[in-house]
């Protein structure tokens, strides 16, 4: 049994990944601009490969937070 205030801190961890995670899909364009070509927002990397690679690296990151939060609140809860 998990503590009240580890809870309260996975459940937190888990809503700001799960809300990170649906901006940063939002902003994946796999073949056109997508939500990134807003506002030059494709501009901020000095390439589209560094804003490719920069995206997939964070976005996983965000998916195995979610997914670990989600497995560690399932099993504890």
């Amino acid at each position: 049994m998990l503590p009240m205030w580890l809870k309260w801190i996975l459940i937190v961890a888990q809503t700001l990944s799960a809300l990170v995670l649906v901006v940063l899909v939002l902003i994946h364009s796999p073949k056109g601009d997508g939500l990134g070509g807003i506002g030059g927002a494709a501009q901020v990397f000095t390439s589209q490969k560094g804003a490719d690679s920069a995206l997939i690296n964070t976005t996983s990151w965000a998916a195995t937070v979610f997914l670990t939060t989600s497995f560690l609140l399932g099993y504890y809860w």
